[in-house]
């Protein structure tokens, strides 16, 4: 079973922003030091998602366990811009779902050598030693998946939860095929 643990989506106001001003305005709510990073840290809450927002008025969600809840983040977010003046329309240019990072478990341990000989050296690395996991490329996905020799599986850049599924049903397929050959 294939479980989302993040959703990062974003999107732009199509307009250009002051940084500094918008800040000031919502100090309570912003994190913004133009030293360390560019953008403006948003957060209503400790454990919430965060907005990342640019001087360009483009946006990131990251941290969102579902595309409904990235969704109502950004109806708080420019509702609250809206509120304070910063933007005038309390709608956004376009505003999609980048990527879905999501977990499974093959519930089984792996030996992750053997793994990456298997699947084909062209769709996979394993370097130990710079990473525990082995990362595999499917040629018929558009995604990545993360393996672990515990048999935990994380599978990033899909841009649907369909294809995530996919990617992870035909992994485990082919580690099945792999293992009645042994």
């Amino acid at each position: 079973m294939v479980q989302v643990v993040n959703v990062v989506a974003s999107g732009a106001l199509d307009v250009e922003l002051d940084l500094e001003a918008v800040a000031r305005e919502l100090d309570d709510v912003v994190d913004y030091d133009p030293e360390k990073y560019p953008g403006a840290y948003f957060r209503f809450g400790d454990d919430e998602p965060l907005i990342t927002l640019y001087r360009t008025g483009k946006y990131i969600i990251t941290g969102a366990s579902s595309e409904a809840e990235a969704g109502s983040l950004r109806d708080k977010f420019l509702t609250l811009l809206n509120r304070h003046g910063i933007v005038s329309d309390a709608d956004d240019a376009w505003f999609t779902v980048q990527n879905y990072v999501c977990m499974a478990d093959m519930e089984r341990s792996l030996n992750l050598s053997a793994l990456a000989i298997g699947l084909g050296l062209e769709v996979t690395e394993y370097e130990p030693e710079q990473f525990p996991g082995l990362v595999y490329r499917p040629h018929d996905h558009a995604c990545v998946l993360l393996v672990f020799a515990s048999g935990k599986v994380v599978i990033t850049g899909a841009q649907e939860i369909d294809v995530a599924e996919a990617a992870f049903a035909a992994f485990r397929e082919s580690i099945e095929t792999l293992l009645a050959d042994e």
